[in-house]
């Protein structure tokens, strides 16, 4: 009985029905031969099975598209659960790195460091919070004269990888990408070097930086704040190299102070720029620098030979009270002149008309 349910089994019986009846018509007919009449009934008979094999055909098809349909979306669920297995992983990976920071083996914080650093080069959206938490480190007290050399040395040495680790997480200056933002609030670095390095906004408000600072071939997307870096604990900037940067936003240098040689030497300022307040205890060269908008060098203080030949100039810059002391050699911009006053200091002013 069920076999005569079958789609199959009606079709043949239609097949024959239609045989049968067609055929039959046609032998009615004296002009038509049997041949032909058998040959025509045959035709009609294949017609129902050919129709048969074009509806198989399409439900055959239908089912292998639900099939993969199916197939497609348990991949997608296992791929889901994958990642979801992988960001668990990750997140143990990063909250046991950052406890480990606390550890007090010098070599256990280094690796995990390095823990955070390989973290974020595998999981790249994890790399903003790592740079979060490297700078966080740098940013903790630290001195030379704290503890024993010993001691110091090896807390020197771990600040040393901190500041290596956020230096290979930054993309190139040219790179295509996101770009990462460094705040360095109030930290002590030591031979900070950015060079050729894409930044997003950097924050070294009242921050310490020793022996030597390296932004040359730099490029700051963000707004860059050294508001009075150098003074919030006493220590003064080391040599600082600038060379060939590129300040996209914001430039603040107010009240900074660079205790060693100062080296802006084709830097390009794009937005306001400001060293209002700002103290140059030695040499500071801005040779072939470009200022395109705002520049701000009230009581500005210079006490080395100073080369202020900046290549482009706004229209906008204010020059009160900017000093240079009078046995140094000065090199200004056309439209800029030097007066000399009674205290052995020379004050920098714009040529009137």
């Amino acid at each position: 009985m069920k076999l005569w349910r079958s789609p199959l089994a009606w079709t043949f019986l239609a097949s024959v029905v239609l045989l049968a009846g067609v055929g039959g018509w046609l032998l009615t007919d004296p002009a038509t031969s049997r041949s032909e009449a058998l040959k025509t009934g045959g035709l009609a008979g294949g017609a129902i099975v050919a129709l048969y094999a074009l509806w198989l055909n399409d439900r055959r098809r239908r089912v292998e598209e639900r099939r993969q349909d199916i197939e497609r979306r348990r991949h997608e669920l296992e791929a889901q659960r994958a990642e979801q297995d992988r960001e668990r992983v990750a997140d143990e990976r990063f909250a046991k790195a950052v406890e480990l920071l606390g550890h007090d083996a010098d070599q256990v914080r280094v690796g995990a460091l390095h823990a955070l650093a390989g973290l974020a080069r595998s999981r790249p959206s994890y790399t903003q919070t790592v740079l979060d938490v490297l700078c966080s480190y740098l940013r903790r007290p630290f001195s030379r004269g704290d503890g024993t050399v010993p001691d110091v040395e090896r807390e020197l040495t771990v600040r040393l990888t901190a500041q290596r680790l956020v230096t290979d997480l930054l993309p190139a200056r040219d790179a295509e990408g996101p770009v990462y933002d460094l705040d360095l609030t109030g930290a002590t670095l030591e031979y900070f070097d950015l060079s050729g390095k894409l930044i997003g906004g950097l924050l070294l408000r009242y921050a310490s930086l020793h022996s030597s600072t390296n932004f040359s071939g730099c490029r700051f997307a963000g707004r860059v704040y050294l508001t009075s870096a150098g003074t919030g604990s006493g220590r003064l900037l080391g040599y600082f190299r600038c060379r060939g940067a590129v300040f996209e936003s914001h430039a603040w240098f107010s009240g900074t102070t660079f205790a060693e040689d100062a080296d802006f030497t084709e830097t390009t300022f794009a937005g306001k720029t400001t060293f209002k307040d700002a103290t140059f205890a030695k040499d500071a060269v801005f040779s072939g620098a470009v200022a395109s908008c705002e520049l701000d060098l009230r009581r500005t203080s210079f006490g080395g030979q100073t080369d202020l030949r900046f290549a482009s100039l706004p229209a906008s810059v204010s020059l009160y009270n900017t000093k240079v002391a009078a046995e140094k050699d000065l090199r200004l911009p056309a439209g800029w002149t030097g007066e000399e006053l009674r205290d052995g200091e020379v004050r920098i002013v714009a040529e009137a008309g």
